[in-house]
């Protein structure tokens, strides 16, 4: 019998993005989808263990106050679970040890990196070794992208995609590591997934607008070793339907939208008999 899918999608103080992100794991066929506050997980109402698959949403967390998703990175790493006493970074630490899914996307993505849980260079987790900081521009860039997709990834969520065209919405989407012995690391390990591109070309794209942030190495998206955890600052959730190209009335185009691609390929992956097996680090994998 097939594996009923159970993807959380968690909210509060400030995220925004929650509705089109339950849907688009709706349409990709999640079996049960649940938005979540935050504090229901620290009341102990809700815990990440009866899930598959955990998105972390866009939005303005905590008001990006000390910088985007720093706050709410500093609030998992010391909260505890009202009762039990629990550190909130336990749960997230077995969901991840358990080989299950984690997307975060723009404010998500910015919560990933926070709290150390991307890029994870040889299994280390919650030790940030990348940022995403103030865009180059100085403003906040609301505009469509082109992203090239690294093939060569082990990037469960963009299997089988090459390029892809989806919006951007952020004012700290700038991709900086801490040293270029990470950079050049994630490059080797094909963790570097995704990569502000142009429409016409698949390299990566070092100007504006093509790449809306000035991030380093055009990097848009990345994933920890075992391909499992993923953060991309363009939004997939917002391009699910035809509709929702800005161009829907002028072009002909297929009724799914691309970005509905990466929660197929989330939900396939869990239905699959691969998403028992021990995840495997590139390190490991040799």
């Amino acid at each position: 019998m097939p594996r009923i899918v159970k993807s959380i999608v968690l909210t509060g103080n400030g995220t925004n993005c929650e509705r089109e992100m339950a849907h688009a794991c709706r349409l990709a066929g999640s079996d049960e989808v649940d938005i979540v506050y935050i504090h229901d997980i620290l009341s102990g109402e809700k815990r990440l263990d009866d899930y598959h698959f955990l998105i972390l949403p866009g939005g303005f967390l905590d008001g990006d106050d000390l910088g985007a998703a720093q706050a709410g990175a500093n609030r998992i790493i010391h909260a505890r679970v009202k009762g039990s006493g629990e550190p909130l970074r336990d749960q997230f630490r077995r969901f991840i040890d358990g080989g299950k899914l984690i997307l975060g996307v723009c404010n998500g993505f910015q919560l990933m990196v926070k709290l150390g849980i991307l890029p994870a260079v040889d299994g280390e987790y919650f030790r940030q070794t990348v940022t995403l900081t103030f865009n180059d521009s100085g403003r906040f860039e609301d505009r469509w992208v082109w992203i090239s997709i690294n093939e060569k990834s082990p990037c469960v969520f963009t299997r089988g995609l090459k390029k892809v065209y989806l919006p951007v919405r952020h004012g700290e989407g700038k991709f900086m590591a801490r040293s270029a012995a990470i950079l050049k690391r994630l490059h080797r390990q094909q963790q570097v997934v995704a990569r502000y591109c142009t429409q016409d070309s698949d390299r990566p794209a070092m100007t504006y607008p093509d790449n809306p942030n000035g991030a380093v190495d055009a990097i848009a998206g990345i994933c920890n070793e075992t391909g499992r955890l993923y953060g991309m600052m363009p939004h997939p959730d917002a391009y699910t339907h035809r509709t929702n190209h800005p161009r829907w009335t002028r072009e002909e185009l297929p009724e799914e939208g691309m970005g509905l691609a990466f929660f197929k390929n989330a939900v396939q992956f869990i239905r699959s008999g691969e998403f028992e097996q021990k995840p495997v680090r590139a390190a490991e994998a040799g």
